[in-house]
């Protein structure tokens, strides 16, 4: 959320948590505090949305940075959001990142570790949402942090457990019956199957819906009914 958009509001009754862009591939101070208010107003947990500093491409292009690389601007973005929900009277719960940054450390223990170094050195208390069964839950929990095994609405799976990037084909699902049917399957059975067909075990402690999603508010009232119908 806060990433140009605009339809937070249309989404705050439908979420429980909310990952806010911090600068670095949109958003500003401005739409920060915006997005905060909106969450403390309908009870939406905080979350920071870390990425590379990447605003022409929305955070989407990797980039190859040092760990301590890392490590400082995933700091410097929880700094940025820590301060102005402060301001607002508010508190972070956990940290998401966001694009490239997040794909990567899915697949590379030393970027999670950095990204899971930083979140622990900033707020020890802070869960870190990472893509389910992943290294990045693994980092994280090495270091003793608390974490959100992640699934996904909107995108579909490789046989690997990844998402299928979005250059390729089928990488987006747009559709709200076959949606539903995918969530629900990772919900209730804790498996996904993947575009070639095979099934993958995943804890999903947490779904996402990319707010920039054409089907977005829709998704997110489809879900939201469901999961209270379980």
């Amino acid at each position: 959320m806060g990433e140009g958009i605009g339809n937070e509001k249309e989404l705050m009754p439908f979420i429980s948590s909310a990952n806010i862009a911090c600068g670095y591939h949109a958003g500003d101070a401005t739409t920060i505090m915006e997005v905060i208010n909106l969450c403390l107003q309908y009870n939406v947990n905080i979350g920071a949305h870390p990425s590379f500093l990447d605003r022409e491409s929305f955070g989407r292009t990797a980039m190859q940075l040092s760990p301590q690389e890392i490590y400082t601007i995933v700091t410097d973005q929880l700094k940025i959001i820590n301060t102005i929900a402060i301001e607002c009277g508010a508190k972070l719960h956990h940290v998401k990142p966001h694009g490239a940054l997040y794909n990567i450390a899915a697949k590379d223990i030393i970027t999670a570790t950095a990204i899971a170094k930083a979140v622990k050195d900033f707020d020890e208390r802070l869960i870190y949402f990472g893509l389910s069964g992943s290294v990045m839950i693994a980092a994280a929990e090495k270091i003793g942090l608390k974490t959100a095994n992640e699934v996904f609405a909107d995108r579909t799976y490789q046989a690997d457990g990844t998402l299928t990037p979005r250059t390729q084909p089928n990488a987006l699902i747009k559709n709200n019956d076959i949606m539903i049917k995918h969530i629900m399957q990772m919900v209730k059975e804790n498996r996904v199957t993947a575009i070639t067909g095979e099934e993958i075990f995943l804890q999903a402690d947490t779904i996402c819906i990319h707010g920039d999603g054409e089907n977005a508010v829709e998704f997110a009232k489809t879900i939201h009914k469901k999961i209270n119908e379980v």
